[in-house]
This record gives C-alpha cells, sequence and structure tokens, in this order.
C-alpha cells in the first residue's frame, strides 16, 4: 500500500514538473516557516513543502523553524530574516495571531507574498498575506466533541487540556468542542482551565498537576499533538490508560500505537503534508500571475481501530514517515 501510494506520488510530480523543466530559469526561493521542527505535524509539513518545490521544478525550498513552537520572538526573526535576504515568498503558520503582524507587514512592504497555513492571523486579505491554508478549527474540536459524546453515550465527565492564550487556531477546535459538548446535558466539565505549551514534556508536566481530575474522568480531549502525547504519558504514569475515552488530535506514531492499545480512543486527524504541498503551489502560482482562492481547505480525518488500516487513512499516514 505504501509503495503504491509513494509510486502515484512520484508520478504526480513528473507531470506536474515537466512544464517548469521544459524552460530553464532562476529559481523562486519559497520560505516556509513552521512553530517548530519538533512535532511530527511540522515534519510532515515539511514533507509535503519538498514534494511541492520538486513538483513545480522552478522552486528552491527554505525551511525556517524555530527551535521550540512556543518561542515567539525567533518566528519574528526569521520572518525579518527571510525579508532581509529577499525571498520570493513565504509561508507562515504564526504562533500569535497579532504578535506577527509586524513582520508580515514589512514582508508585504518589500512586495514579498506571504501566504498562512495551519492558524488565524490578524491582518488583511489582500493586502497583508494573500491566502490562507488550513483546516477549519472549530469543526475540528465540533467533531471531537460529537466522538466524545458518542463515546460516552451522552453522560459523563470530562476534562480538555487547553493550549497557551494567542494560539488562535487550537483556541477555535476547544470552542468548537465545548460548544458541542454543551448540547448534551448529562455531561459535565470538570476541568477546561489548564494550560499546556511548548514540548510533550511541559503537557505532561501540566496533566500531572491535576492528576486528582484524571481520577474522576470519564473523558478527555487533547487539542493538538503534543498535549495529547502529553497527556498519554501521564496517564501511563498514573495508571489511567483505558480508564475513560480519549480523543486526541493529530497522528504522530506514538498516539498510533496508542490507537493500537486502545490507549486513545479516537485521533483526529489534520493532512499537514497535504497543507505543505498546497502553500509552496499557491505562492508560486500567485507569483506567476494565476488566480489563486483566498481560502484553502484541508481534509479532517477521524481514526479510530476499525479504519486505521482503510486506504485512505493509510494515504495520509504515508508521508509522516517520510519526514526525515
Amino acid at each position: 500500500m505504501k509503495a503504491a501510494y509513494i509510486h502515484f506520488l512520484v508520478a504526480s510530480i513528473i507531470v506536474i514538473g515537466m512544464h517548469s523543466l521544459a524552460v530553464p530559469q532562476e529559481k523562486l526561493k519559497i520560505a516556509v516557516i513552521p512553530k517548530s521542527n519538533t512535532a511530527m505535524f511540522w515534519k510532515s509539513v515539511h514533507s509535503g513543502a519538498k514534494l511541492g518545490a520538486v513538483a513545480l521544478g522552478d522552486v528552491e525550498l527554505l525551511w525556517r523553524a524555530p527551535v521550540e513552537d512556543d518561542d515567539l520572538q525567533e518566528q519574528i526573526s526569521l520572518v525579518d530574516q527571510c525579508v532581509s535576504e529577499g525571498v520570493s515568498g513565504i509561508a507562515l503558520a504564526p504562533m500569535d495571531k497579532a504578535a506577527l503582524a509586524g513582520a508580515v507587514a514589512r514582508a508585504a512592504k518589500k512586495k514579498i507574498p506571504v501566504i498562512i497555513f495551519d492558524s488565524e492571523f490578524k491582518g488583511t486579505l489582500g493586502k497583508d498575506f494573500i491566502a490562507t491554508v488550513g483546516i477549519d478549527n472549530k469543526k475540528g474540536g465540533n467533531i471531537a466533541g460529537e466522538q466524545l459524546a458518542k463515546l460516552l453515550k451522552g453522560k459523563g465527565k470530562v476534562v480538555m487540556l487547553r493550549v497557551k492564550v494567542g494560539n488562535a487556531n487550537i483556541m477555535s477546535r476547544e470552542e468548537g468542542f465545548l460548544e458541542t459538548i454543551a448540547k448534551y446535558k448529562g455531561i459535565q466539565v470538570i476541568e477546561k482551565n489548564r494550560y499546556a505549551s511548548g514540548t510533550t514534556e511541559k503537557a505532561n508536566d501540566e496533566c500531572m498537576k491535576m492528576a486528582d481530575k484524571l481520577k474522576e474522568a470519564d473523558g478527555i480531549f487533547c487539542s493538538y499533538e503534543q498535549s495529547t502525547m502529553g497527556m498519554l504519558r501521564a496517564l501511563r504514569n498514573l495508571n489511567l490508560t483505558g480508564k475513560g475515552k480519549f480523543i486526541g488530535f493529530d497522528t504522530p506514531a506514538f498516539a498510533l500505537e496508542a490507537l493500537k492499545r486502545n490507549e486513545i480512543n479516537v485521533l483526529v486527524a489534520q493532512d499537514p503534508a497535504q497543507m505543505g504541498f498546497l502553500c509552496v503551489k499557491t505562492v508560486v502560482d500567485y507569483i506567476h500571475g494565476k488566480k489563486i482562492p483566498s481560502k484553502i481547505n484541508v481534509d479532517l480525518r477521524v481514526i479510530t481501530q476499525d479504519n486505521l488500516n482503510d486506504p485512505d487513512i493509510q494515504k495520509l499516514l504515508v508521508l509522516p514517515s517520510m519526514a526525515e
């Protein structure tokens, strides 16, 4: 299955790239600036972006990743560095929807097109940035809420681990989750004000601080990769895996193995490789004068033990293993 999918990708690259190879030209320098390089999610974005660069043929990909996903100043510096280098275009996943506004404005002043991916951004479409690429985050939270309510049969106590304030896309997932859970009068949210950021280890530390609530919980929701992994480690440390229902977000290998072992019941999955590919392609299309959509949606999938081996799910999971 994996080999067949890779052959399909290679064939696509050859077909898409033939036009670019026909006329030699100076390569465009497209910088992709994620929130970090630690999570498998970002490694998968990198894989998709690399495929996009190869497929288009006239692109040099510049992967500029902060070391930590909560180092806002480093991300601002990376945007400014790309502007000073005179890159052809930038794809940015802003850590904070407002704090990157100045750096993005400096790029726009230099006529460098910026596409925003994965995250929300406080700016003006068409002036500060050219388009957005990503999932409907609130819908992702709604899906997680429906899945947990179904597993709990509409009643029980629930814990949600939050992301730090300012990370707008993940906050939207959490709002969607709470909105959906509120429809079920038999479900009580007993913890929704515990915040985690940065690494899996930091998320684990926050989870351990609410051990009493975890022991009481019938269901748990974590809204992004590091919080899902940190929560899983905490549940293992507390001997609570399998006690309640656990909904996580994203698909690192660690979480997929936990899904197989019934330590996690559902993973809500994005397609980060597709996200990376579309970012590069859209920026390049814009530079070449093609009309681009202002909003490009990436699909969401629900992954369970029952559908883990389905061909469509395996297509989604194949590229993360190619990230390095």
